[in-house]
């Protein structure tokens, strides 16, 4: 009871067709569910459609720009690979607008379910922020040390002033 055509699934039953693909829509109407989905390898198929019409767009317009190179410019040929230059042109934006706006739906700024790159750089702020709190006690502790040699040589020279100073009275 399934039917697919242009990445789309139809399931007469409401289960989801095709759990490991991205899903752009999905309506129910009276136990009818259509989810329009796209495979890795449609995506693929699709950009290297866009990517054909695109190399057709540059040939034509390279086409025209050779037949008005000429000393003898046909404005029929010239036009001609214009029009085609601009339906390729048009047939390009019309698909990568599509690819983008998949992209927009199906991207939520979330990482993959699957993917194991949240957790790495969660990993690695972790070990960063270990790092710098290490950094910061060593730089306290040898604040410390400077602290207590400062004290203690400053306690010497009081003690040693104060000896001397009752040495004096005592003679």
């Amino acid at each position: 009871q399934r039917r697919q055509a242009f990445g789309d699934n139809v399931d007469r039953s409401g289960n989801d067709a095709a759990a490991d693909t991205d899903c752009l829509h999905s309506s129910s109407q009276k136990g009818f569910c259509v989810k329009f989905t796209m495979t890795a390898i449609d995506k693929i198929q699709a950009l290297d459609l866009i990517e054909k019409e695109l190399i057709m767009c540059l040939q034509s317009a390279g086409a025209a720009l050779m037949e008005l190179s000429k000393e003898k410019t046909s404005q029929k040929a010239t036009e001609t690979n214009v029009n085609q230059f601009l339906k390729s042109l048009n047939n390009v934006e019309t698909k990568l607008s599509e690819q983008i706006n998949y992209l927009t739906q199906v991207s939520t700024g979330q990482p993959h379910e699957g993917s194991g790159y949240a957790s790495a750089k969660v990993l690695q702020m972790a070990w960063h922020r270990i790092q710098h709190v290490k950094s910061r006690i060593k730089d306290l502790e040898e604040c410390k040390m400077r602290y207590i040699q400062a004290n203690r040589m400053q306690s010497n020279r009081v003690g040693q002033n104060a000896s001397s100073s009752t040495a004096g009275v005592m003679l």
